[in-house]
């Protein structure tokens, strides 16, 4: 399935619009990687835990995204976008949301 973050591609065109799929996640943080983030707090650079985490949280939503565009029928989505929000203290929600479409390779243009 084709993803983009514009609202067409440029090898194909859209010829169906199906719907708003999305996909989320909702993550809590570990007393044990809070203590190490605090420490990289202190003395500087990547705090690694949490990073892995959003990557985690994103690669997630997205799986999510796809299955509910895949249920549709979609050969594509367009207009993906990442959202987030804070659930409750230390929680934090990932969406990922775009529009599933139906598509058909553009003709070459002459010329």
């Amino acid at each position: 399935m084709r993803i983009t973050t514009q609202d067409e591609f440029a090898d194909y065109e859209v010829v169906e619009t199906l719907g708003i799929v999305k996909g989320n996640t909702i993550r809590a943080r570990h007393i044990g990687k809070d203590i190490l983030a605090g420490l990289r707090q202190i003395v500087g650079g990547e705090i690694t835990e949490y990073t892995k985490m959003l990557a985690e949280s994103r690669e997630q939503s997205i799986d999510r995204m796809l299955e509910e565009a895949a249920a549709l029928g979609a050969d594509g989505i367009v207009c993906l976008r990442f959202t987030t929000a804070a659930v409750m203290q230390g929680t934090a929600e990932l969406l990922a949301y775009g529009t599933a479409v139906k598509l058909r390779p553009r003709e070459p243009r002459s010329g």
